[in-house]
């Protein structure tokens, strides 16, 4: 997903240009701040990581490979630190609870206990909400997606395959 004016931003960001950066941000964190906030149970965390994927690109252009966009880049990161983030927040034992509590109603959906598609995204486990946000609600094809991951092509297909499932059955929609 290369925008214009992305080669020359990155070119001059990667020779420091703090401009082009901020150039750079601002074509992408709309896109970036949505992924996000799909991965997190709050938008406030979402816009929290988004500024650190962000930051973390900014000291890291090095490392940016020849012919990858500045949006996978910073997807890749974000996802990272989504992750990073998850794993603290369930040694925390903060969501442990809303999560059980719903747990009866993910096996079995009854008509009254049917999830908006948000809070159906929530209950995924989050590999599969990163696969099925990127390749259903961004548009990235599944390659991409396995690269912005940093997982194997099959698991992402399997990932969206099985996250697709679970959120028709809970939304109570034949997956087509």
């Amino acid at each position: 997903m290369h925008h214009a004016g992305d080669e020359l931003r990155l070119l001059q960001a990667k020779q420091g240009s703090d401009q082009a950066f901020a150039a750079l941000v601002g074509a992408h964190q709309q896109a970036v701040r949505a992924f996000l906030r799909r991965l997190t149970a709050s938008p406030a965390d979402a816009d929290d990581l988004a500024q650190e994927a962000f930051v973390t690109a900014w000291s890291r252009l090095d490392r940016l490979a020849p012919g990858v966009s500045f949006r996978t880049f910073v997807c890749g990161i974000a996802y990272r630190k989504a992750l990073n983030d998850r794993r603290r927040s369930k040694r925390r034992g903060e969501r442990d609870g809303a999560w059980l509590s719903l747990h009866d109603d993910i096996e079995t959906p009854s008509h009254e206990t049917r999830l908006t598609l948000e809070a159906a995204l929530q209950t995924l486990p989050i590999e599969q909400r990163a696969a099925v946000s990127l390749c259903v609600a961004e548009d990235y094809s599944h390659a991409e997606a396995a690269a912005i991951l940093g997982l194997p092509l099959g698991t992402v297909k399997s990932h969206i395959q099985r996250g697709r499932a679970r959120l028709c059955a809970l939304l109570g929609v034949k997956d087509e």
